[in-house]
């Protein structure tokens, strides 16, 4: 990456992004953010505790009074729970089990297997849009997404006689804009509920809800579908378009069908890796759908029920049986690259995360011990209601502040840790369940995404186009990328509105509002 800065070219939109990269540029470490925000909680309480504040939950006769941690209480509590509060930290197990279990099956080969084995036999016409439902189901392969479905979108572009730069751009866009969407399960999921299940206990509520892995499945799925024929028609009628011409060679420029060739071996792997699945995930299914099934509930209710509260094992195990299946059979495992070592890669990529996580719970403990949490949430939810923006308006306004605040915090996991544990309580006392409001969430998550320059994934893109492209800047890439803003946003608050104002839940057992 170049260390000069990039040429945004002129007008308001040019001097916006060249101020956003300023701005982003002197944006500190997560971790370092942080320690200053806990630093400053630490002074907020001390003000509050000396003023005497306090704060009552609506519908509650008890009175919260602020106390400061800044006391000696307070710093014999910090001292008994430190340790505590990192290792109770919910969703933690959650999030390495999904680690390591992703990590067997993406490095046994199987994922990257499936999507050519989809791209294969694909008509030139339709390349954009089996690009883009790949693209849109990128999210399971972690990070590495980037490295792999957009080089294959070039190659799928390439193979059928077309513009590789559009495969290419095409791919990262639907992959970046749809990232929290998809219509499978993986590790951000997994960090979003663990948030999402810690933040909302900072404020008591009537009646009970549950928080679980797939508790916005149905919603992202949806995204999942329209994000193909959305992105698809884009790259084929508006992106494409506009790029410079490219030629092919001869042996290049065959038309008709995407060459994807599989070896015997991967094509035995994915056989029997797919019957291994499909039997596992139709028995956890019956066993769940049967009268009688031990995933049934008390009284054999549906939701909630040990299925239902045990989602991170079940998806994880799944991902095992994929992967290892597919090892054996395709016989990708060896003695360097079998479940152990793959395993402990996983966890070694998210170390950093980790640390990151443990001065998060050290955040979120001030918040809960302090009752700060509890008076910011009660004060924005009254100030809401006040403005009028209660319901869908809600959830709009934290799209919009999750949207602005990504263009500097790129990582949806840091950034659900700044907004959440604030938006989360305080759109609960709105009577929102917290399943509505994570989806919100999600959709300022991974549309801005899509034009901040503070994004790394953005100059792995420009590499990967400057190889067809030498002389692309990545201002001219980010306006490539920008064609994509509008019609995602589109897509994803227009689900949104569908499922809220038809009441639809929006996964198993979650819905719109908390019960009364």
């Amino acid at each position: 990456m170049s260390k000069t800065s990039p040429s945004y070219g002129g007008g308001r939109s040019g001097r916006f992004l060249a101020s956003l990269e300023k701005i982003g540029n002197r944006f500190p470490h997560p971790f370092v953010l942080f320690i200053g925000i806990f630093v400053v909680l630490c002074i907020v309480s001390a003000i509050f505790a000396s003023l005497g504040s306090s704060v009552q939950v609506p519908g509650s006769k008890e009175i919260l009074s602020i106390k400061s941690i800044l006391t000696l209480e307070g710093f014999l509590y910090m001292l008994d729970n430190v340790i505590k509060n990192f290792i109770n930290f919910p969703g933690l197990g959650n999030i390495f089990f999904m680690v390591m279990t992703v990590t067997v099956a993406q490095g046994s080969g199987v994922l990257e297997t499936a999507v050519r084995a989809l791209m294969s036999k694909v008509p030139a016409k339709l390349v954009p849009y089996a690009v883009a439902f790949v693209a849109a189901q990128g999210h399971i392969f972690s990070d590495a997404s980037y490295f792999v479905i957009a080089p294959l979108g070039a190659f799928a572009f390439k193979a059928a006689g077309r513009n590789p730069v559009a495969g290419l751009i095409g791919a990262y866009a639907v992959l970046q804009g749809g990232y929290a969407g998809g219509m499978v399960l993986g590790t951000l999921d997994a960090t979003y509920v663990a948030i999402t299940e810690r933040v909302a206990q900072l404020v008591p509520v009537h009646g009970d809800y549950i928080v679980h892995i797939a508790m916005n499945i149905f919603y992202t799925a949806t995204v999942g579908i329209l994000f193909p024929i959305v992105g698809g028609w884009l790259i084929a009628n508006v992106l494409e378009p506009r790029l410079p011409a490219f030629k092919l060679g001869k042996a290049e420029s065959k038309e008709g069908e995407v060459g994807f060739d599989l070896t015997p071996e991967q094509r035995r792997g994915l056989l029997w890796s797919g019957i291994a699945f499909m039997i596992f995930v139709g028995g956890a299914l019956a066993a769940w759908l049967l009268p009688e099934g031990i995933l049934r509930g008390q009284g054999g209710t549906l939701v909630p029920s040990p299925l239902l509260s045990n989602m991170v094992l079940i998806i994880g195990t799944a991902f095992i049986i994929l992967g290892v299946t597919y090892g054996k059979v395709a016989k990708t495992f060896n003695k360097d690259t079998n479940v152990n070592s793959l395993m402990k890669k996983g966890l070694q990529n998210i170390s950093s995360a980790t640390v990151i996580i443990f001065i998060i719970a050290q955040v979120l403990a001030v918040l809960t011990w302090t009752n700060l949490g509890t008076l910011f949430a009660v004060n924005l939810a009254q100030l809401a209601e006040s403005a009028g923006l209660t319901g869908f308006g809600a959830l709009l306004l934290l799209v919009l502040v999750s949207a602005i605040l990504n263009m500097i915090i790129t990582s949806g996991g840091s950034l659900w840790s700044l907004v959440g544990p604030v938006m989360v309580p305080s759109m609960m006392l709105l009577g929102l369940h917290p399943a509505v409001i994570q989806a919100a969430f999600r959709i300022g998550d991974s549309t801005t995404t899509l034009i901040t320059p503070l994004s790394i994934w953005m100059y792995v893109l420009l590499n990967m186009a400057k190889e067809y492209e030498p002389d692309l800047e990545l201002g001219t890439l980010i306006s490539r990328l920008a064609i994509f803003l509008v019609p995602f946003f589109a897509v994803w608050i227009g689900a949104l509105a569908l499922f809220y104002f038809l009441g639809l839940p929006l996964g198993p057992g979650t819905g719109i509002f908390l019960p009364k």
